[in-house]
């Protein structure tokens, strides 16, 4: 998958597909770029109503060309808004956030310029050197902040994407949980109280990335994959299926296993592993009873167009 920045092309494909009522993910698809690629510059450049895409590449080239920020210190905050950073700093606290994490990070936040240095910090929150330190250290670790080099000194910044990033990591992080609750259902058996209670764990954090995420994570891929697999009416490989579609292999496997972990993604069919890393649609165990199957069994055929 091509990495690296995105050409003026691109962007014009992305601004076609948004006017053509095209989601972020179909639209990676065709540029064969991740989704977060296509969402992170369409949010950081007036979201999906006001997306230009010549309007873009400026903005990119002023990034990339951007000096030195001209830093407000924190010493010259006003009284009036000094209340605020505290409240907001508190807030960060209640959060679980370090105390002095919490007051560098509001400092940050509330300045004009987004960027201060240490000496900006220490005499404006009136604390030593080493407790700048580490709390920029811890935040550093939380990728909250980043720091760069101005001639001599270090400044210390907001990155553009962080409130996007953080939405999209605690999205990952309720859909790893819900991962986790799926296979602690498998090992303990839903009709077990534990087995129970994990699946609605697993059903509740899935449903709250999703929603988080905008959407099931690579649900286009899955139906696409699924048609497939129907088109073909036998089962397929993996690599079969990348070379049908056009895609790399890797794309596929982790269609297939989205597919398998969210049968309901592709209800009534599912997704089911043949054996031997082949794969093939059959109708979902719950969707049919076993007297139905059994009266459908060989009396029905399926058309294909």
């Amino acid at each position: 998958m091509p990495g690296g920045r995105l050409t003026s092309q691109e962007r014009r494909r992305i601004a076609a597909g948004l006017a053509d009522g095209l989601g972020y993910a179909e639209i990676a698809r065709r540029l064969g770029r991740p989704t977060s690629t296509v969402s992170r510059e369409v949010t950081r450049n007036g979201g999906g109503a006001d997306y230009r895409a010549d309007r873009a590449q400026r903005a990119t080239g002023r990034r990339a060309r951007r000096g030195p920020s001209t830093t407000t210190p924190a010493t010259e905050v006003p009284e009036a808004a000094r209340g605020f950073v505290d409240e907001f700093a508190a807030m960060l606290v209640g959060t679980g956030l370090p105390r002095m994490a919490a007051r560098v990070f509001a400092a940050l936040v509330t300045t004009d310029a987004g960027v201060l240095t240490a000496a900006d910090l220490v005499g404006g929150l009136r604390v030593s050197p080493a407790s700048v330190s580490q709390a920029v250290g811890y935040l550093e670790g939380l990728d909250l902040i980043r720091r760069e080099r101005d001639q001599r000194r270090e400044r210390y910044l907001i990155d553009e994407d962080l409130w996007l990033r953080t939405w999209l990591t605690s999205a990952r992080t309720n859909t790893v949980l819900a991962e986790t609750a799926r296979r602690g259902v498998e090992l303990f058996d839903v009709t077990t109280p534990t087995g129970a209670r994990l699946e609605h764990m697993r059903q509740f954090f899935a449903r709250l990335g999703e929603d988080m995420a905008g959407g099931p994570e690579g649900v286009d891929d899955v139906l696409t994959v699924a048609a497939a697999l129907v088109q073909a009416a036998r089962p397929c490989q993996a690599a079969e299926l990348a070379t049908a579609l056009g895609w790399p292999v890797g794309r596929v496997v982790d269609a297939l296993r989205h597919a398998e972990s969210r049968p309901d993604l592709t209800d009534p069919v599912a997704v089911l592993d043949t054996g031997s890393g082949g794969y093939a649609v059959g109708v979902k165990p719950d969707r049919l009873t076993a007297a139905q199957r059994t009266a459908l069994r060989g009396d029905c055929s399926t058309i294909l167009i």
